[in-house]
């Protein structure tokens, strides 16, 4: 049977001329290099932020998706503006930030690359718009960027890759050392299905309602080493599951896994992955304020170490993904079923101390705010029923994003 190339062996990370010997310090000959090296975590100040954005690009007339990447990245490239990346479909494109101290320098970084693109979009021909899937466009129809890795990564993936047309909210926080970077991946793993009970904005896929409140995330977990992944219990053994992971050619750095959450070596982060696309600013905002001040109450052991079943989390992740903030969890202690919206009450209060400290109590005061008016889902839908197109239902997500 003819082996199908695998995509990742001859990648090194692109954009920024990073090699792997960044991510893994080599300690003999090249000849012992797969058997003596370790990761290095690239120590940051604790707590900074990084965020990354990925926006669909809409026809201002139709709605429908369109390929108008390469256009906008010119004038990007014109600027030059490193801010703004290519991603694998050509009606789409990714925003970050730099690092930033606080959800305050998020804001502005992240208010001044969003309007750049927004003026890119408007001379070429189309808009932006804020969601984790395109309620009609067909997965199919849309142009794969010219972009070699990406088209050696759709190879491999097949029909799983042509299927996800889909967009994400990424969040790094910073930390000081591998080892509070495993503390937090193996306790935030509980908090996660919240997250995305939150963000969730992606309930309709090629013209129908999926059931779902977070179609993206049943789509993402088909992918290989994508999901929810198990503890890891210390850095030592997450460095030994990343070289066995290499020396066994699934992955060529650790960026080649795609988890829910993950330690980033080379950024010093741990990298919050499972989150839809909110439908507004202020949620973005409110969310990045959330997952950095649990960051730092896990690090600081500011809320209970709970040792959680990974099939317990799967579970409030399936609920999360189906029912988004009307869904159940199972209580970690009491194992009884109790609504998602009080655990993430429960868990604002206490955050309070670290919002706080890292001055984002006003930012993470807007999850109340979300839970008031519905997430993203609901709002969509709510516009579907009213108007019966999908159309009315981008015009009005759009028209909200600022506010």
């Amino acid at each position: 049977m003819k082996k199908r190339w695998h995509p990742f062996k001859r990648l090194l990370l692109t954009g920024e001329g990073i090699t792997r010997d960044m991510y893994f310090a080599q300690t003999g000959t090249s000849r012992e290099y797969s058997r003596k090296k370790h990761l290095v975590f690239r120590q940051s100040k604790p707590f900074t932020l990084g965020v990354e954005l990925e926006f669909q690009l809409v026809d201002p007339f139709s709605l429908d998706l369109v390929p108008k990447a390469t256009c906008i990245l010119e004038r990007a490239g014109r600027q030059p503006d490193a801010k703004i990346k290519q991603e694998f479909i050509e009606s789409m494109v990714e925003v970050t930030t730099g690092i930033c101290q606080g959800v305050e320098e998020v804001e502005g970084d992240l208010r001044s690359v969003i309007e750049r693109l927004e003026r890119y979009a408007l001379v070429c021909g189309c808009q932006i718009y804020a969601s984790s899937l395109h309620p009609f466009a067909r997965a199919f129809d849309q142009r794969l960027s010219t972009n070699e890795r990406y088209s050696e990564i759709m190879e491999e993936l097949q029909i799983v890759g042509r299927r996800m047309v889909t967009q994400g909210l990424h969040v790094h926080v910073g930390l000081p050392d591998g080892d509070s970077a495993v503390k937090v991946f193996d306790q935030i793993r509980f908090y996660l299905p919240l997250l995305l009970a939150l963000s969730a904005s992606s309930p309709y896929f090629e013209g129908q309602d999926t059931g779902l409140c977070s179609y993206r995330s049943k789509l993402f977990d088909a992918l290989p080493r994508a999901g929810l992944p198990e503890a890891m219990g210390s850095w030592d053994e997450y460095q030994r599951l990343a070289t066995l992971l290499e020396r066994a050619g699934i992955i060529e750095t650790v960026r080649d896994i795609w988890w829910d959450v993950r330690p980033h070596p080379l950024f010093g982060t741990i990298e919050v992955r499972i989150c839809d696309v909110p439908g507004r600013f202020s949620e973005i905002l409110g969310i990045t304020a959330f997952i950095q001040s649990l960051v730092a109450a896990i690090l600081e052991d500011g809320l209970p170490r709970y040792d959680v079943r990974r099939a317990i989390i799967l579970n409030n992740k399936w609920q999360a993904a189906s029912f988004g903030l009307e869904a159940d969890m199972v209580d970690p202690v009491s194992l009884e079923q109790i609504p998602i919206r009080n655990t993430i009450s429960h868990l604002l209060d206490r955050l309070e101390v670290y919002s706080h400290a890292l001055g984002c109590k006003g930012y993470i005061r807007e999850i109340n705010a979300l839970m008031a008016r519905g997430g993203s889902y609901h709002r969509q839908r709510k516009l579907y029923r009213k108007y019966n197109g999908f159309q009315p239902v981008i015009q009005g997500m759009k028209s909200e994003f600022w506010r």
